[in-house]
């Protein structure tokens, strides 16, 4: 027998990424968000519960997490969620955060890595990264949680699975740095704007950063800071939508001058202000300004 039309297709989505980068957090957001959600899944069960998924009349969506604790079996999620793809509408998050960032949590936490106690959380991260190499090469969306505390995490989520519009469904981090002291190394963008004149050599301002007032003033009465603001904004605003549909859900961009003080401070603030006022989630940070 044909199975009848339903008005509604249900969705799955498979979250699974690095130990430490948040998978337990997305898995209850997709929960408040309305979705049949199951932690650790075997995955020779993914198809089974897909068809469970197609004929309930209960569960529009549902989530789940499939990580290393799957061990080898792990090495044909592939093959099974490209079949599960073709039988319901799927989406694969995958979370990740840098090496830092996760020794840091497990150290807060006092967890044992999944791979083993025997070993370092750097090593079994290593491991860990190389295992899950192929699964993230099929990842509809790529979330860095580094940066993330947990409310940001919910917010990227929610924006992804909830937002109505093509804005709401990216994350944009506009940075400040001095070259001095290195580029940002998770910069999608960088613009060099060490080409302003710099009012580190006016001494009434040099004290001050790009935020002040007389600063940023001094900084706008050049006709290529117009310009540039200008020529910029339209930039990413024509870019951002183009990234959204490729399924990227955050972009880096940043602004650096010589000590990251001035120029790049007060740049970093008027993008931010030009992409928040075209609708887009935007935070900023300054990264070198009171070094």
């Amino acid at each position: 027998m044909k199975r009848a039309e339903r008005p509604h297709r249900p969705e799955i989505v498979v979250i699974t990424g690095l130990s430490g980068s948040g998978k337990g957090t997305a898995l209850r957001v997709f929960e408040d968000l309305g979705f049949y959600c199951v932690d650790h899944l075997p995955i020779d069960l993914i198809p089974k519960f897909a068809e469970l998924t197609l004929d309930s009349p209960n569960i529009r969506s549902a989530a789940l997490v499939v990580d290393i604790r799957e061990g080898e079996n792990l090495t044909r999620f592939p093959a099974i969620f490209k079949a599960l793809r073709n039988r319901i509408p799927a989406k694969l998050v995958f979370l990740e955060a840098d090496d830092g960032a996760i020794q840091r949590r497990f150290s807060e936490t006092r967890r044992p890595h999944p791979l083993g106690r025997d070993r370092t959380v750097a090593s079994s991260l290593l491991d860990e990264r190389k295992s899950l190499a192929p699964i993230r090469k099929l990842a509809d969306h790529i979330l860095d949680t580094s940066k993330f505390n947990v409310h940001e995490l919910r917010q990227s989520l929610e924006q992804l699975f909830r937002g109505d519009s093509p804005e709401g469904k990216i994350m944009v981090y506009v940075n400040s740095f001095g070259f001095r002291h290195g580029v940002p190394h998770d910069s999608d963008l960088v613009f060099d704007v060490r080409f302003l004149p710099n009012p580190n050599y006016i001494p009434e301002l040099k004290p001050f950063t790009g935020r002040h007032p007389k600063v940023a003033k001094y900084i706008r009465q050049f006709e290529q800071t117009g310009e540039f603001i200008a020529r910029i904004s339209d930039l990413l605003i024509y870019l951002l939508p183009h990234y959204i549909q490729e399924g990227k859900s955050y972009l880096t961009i940043s602004f650096g001058c010589t000590g990251g003080h001035h120029r790049s401070v007060m740049m970093a603030d008027e993008i931010r202000k030009r992409l928040a006022q075209s609708g887009y989630h935007v935070k900023v940070n300054h990264r070198d300004m009171r070094k």
